[in-house]
């Protein structure tokens, strides 16, 4: 941070420099004087000289901006009589940055301080607030990389729909919408996670690694934290009661729209809504317009749902050969691993969680499908005991690498491995066992060993 600093005040003094002949010969003083006190986070003293070159030189240095948003902020905060002033003054700052310094300031990161401001201050309609995200997400979902906003961005809409001021159907759009932004983001640390897995469990990452793989965890905690709540928000709007008469009604108009088919196909599988004509209708459709790994997905469930798994199990293996996308490869695969542990096939559910590992390293999913495999065998494997319960060594290791590759999987990945070393032999069975430091190797089909702690 000093050495930051200590650049920018050498930035500074070339813009004192450089500026000496500006217009208004004060804005340069007042710039260093203002940095100074800013630096020192004394955003009292700064609050005047700052405010001489914003009205004065609003394009003189980027650092009236960087500096002017702690500034105001304070503002707000420490000076109550004087509050809606400084809100005014950081909207219009937020709108000007991007204008005058567009290499460092994008328009969406303005609308998005924008829309906060106004939410935080509890000023702006709902509508305002809404229609300010939208435009921010619509024109470059990209740069849309605030969990919070993304939070208010749907829950803002949900609202709107409660109150009858928007479609059911919008708030499914952007549902998907944002839960495919959140997928991507998620993608993005976890594939920077994996990375420096390796070199962390081998003590060996630099200073900057750390740092790197820390700030890739947080903010994959954040974006865990938002995905369920968009989640909880979302609530009884997705259920079968809603999903199949609004699907109902828009399939006439929809049903040449390979998107729309996609996405409302998918919502109803996920919901379990697949036993409902409509499933079929929106499948066959789809099928027959745009034959995809995605059709052939969703015939696989269809078949599934009728109790032909042989015919699923078909069709979910020609939607794997389909796919070309890695990472929704590796999440059908995921999917039927999933399918297949809930119908009790251990091997078939382990193996195609392994391909899904195999395709997306960064998925960590399935290792809470293996976890939990490994877990309800407890009872299959070993002839003692102590053996069948150390199964459960062996499934908190795999669920403990679904929170390492995957932040958004940080807490689920926690839960279960306390579950899993909850069950597991403990230390006084360990004791009594004779069995610290051997290894207890697994002839049934889990397969492998495990290392009994040493005490």
């Amino acid at each position: 941070m000093k050495r930051k600093i200590s650049v920018l005040a050498s930035m500074l003094g070339a813009v004192v420099f450089a500026f000496g002949q500006v217009q208004n010969p004060e804005c340069p003083q007042n710039l260093s004087i203002f940095a100074e006190h800013a630096k020192k986070k004394d955003y009292d003293a700064a609050y005047e000289p700052w405010k001489m070159v914003y009205e004065n030189c609003p394009t003189l240095h980027w650092a009236t901006y960087h500096y002017g948003e702690r500034i105001l902020k304070h503002k707000i905060q420490s000076d109550a009589a004087n509050k809606e002033q400084y809100i005014e003054m950081l909207s219009g700052l937020y709108e000007t940055a991007p204008k005058n310094f567009p290499d460092r300031y994008s328009e969406t990161g303005s609308l998005i301080d924008m829309a906060l401001l106004k939410h935080d201050n509890k000023l702006g309609s709902k509508e305002e607030i809404y229609d300010i995200l939208d435009k921010a997400f619509k024109s470059d979902k990209d740069g849309f990389k605030s969990p919070k906003a993304l939070y208010l961005y749907f829950s803002t809409l949900v609202d709107l729909q409660g109150e009858g001021k928007k479609d059911l159907q919008e708030v499914f759009d952007v549902y998907d919408e944002v839960t495919a932004k959140i997928g991507e983001e998620n993608q993005e640390l976890a594939e920077t996670i994996v990375k420096y897995v390796p070199k962390e469990e081998e003590g060996t990452l630099s200073a900057k690694e750390k740092q790197i793989l820390a700030a890739a965890r947080q903010n994959g905690e954040n974006y865990e934290k938002i995905s369920s709540s968009i989640d909880t928000k979302l609530g009884k709007l997705a259920d079968c009661d809603n999903l199949i008469p609004l699907y109902q009604k828009n399939f006439e108009a929809k049903q040449g729209d390979p998107d729309w088919l996609k996405s409302a196909a998918g919502k109803m599988d996920e919901k379990g809504c697949t036993g409902d004509p409509m499933f079929v209708k929106l499948v066959e459709a789809l099928d027959k317009i745009e034959p995809s790994a995605s059709s052939k997905y969703y015939l696989g469930s269809l078949y599934e749902e009728q109790g032909d798994n042989t015919k699923a199990l078909e069709f979910f293996k020609q939607s794997i050969d389909l796919e070309t996308d890695a990472v929704k490869k590796a999440q059908k695969l995921t999917s039927i691993a999933s399918k297949a542990s809930k119908r009790g096939q251990k091997t078939t559910a382990r193996n195609y969680a392994q391909q899904a590992l195999d395709v997306n390293p960064a998925n960590g999913t399935p290792y809470l499908i293996i976890a939990h495999l490994y877990a309800s065998s407890a009872n299959e494997c070993g002839s003692t005991t102590f053996e069948k319960r150390a199964v459960y060594w062996k499934a908190a290791e795999m669920a403990r690498k679904a929170g390492q590759v995957d932040p958004s999987l940080k807490t689920k990945s926690a839960q279960a491995v306390s579950s899993y070393m909850g069950r597991a032999p403990s230390k006084q069975d360990i004791f009594s066992s004779g069995m610290s430091g051997k290894t207890v190797t697994f002839s049934c089909w889990v397969g492998g060993s495990v290392k009994v702690p040493n005490l």
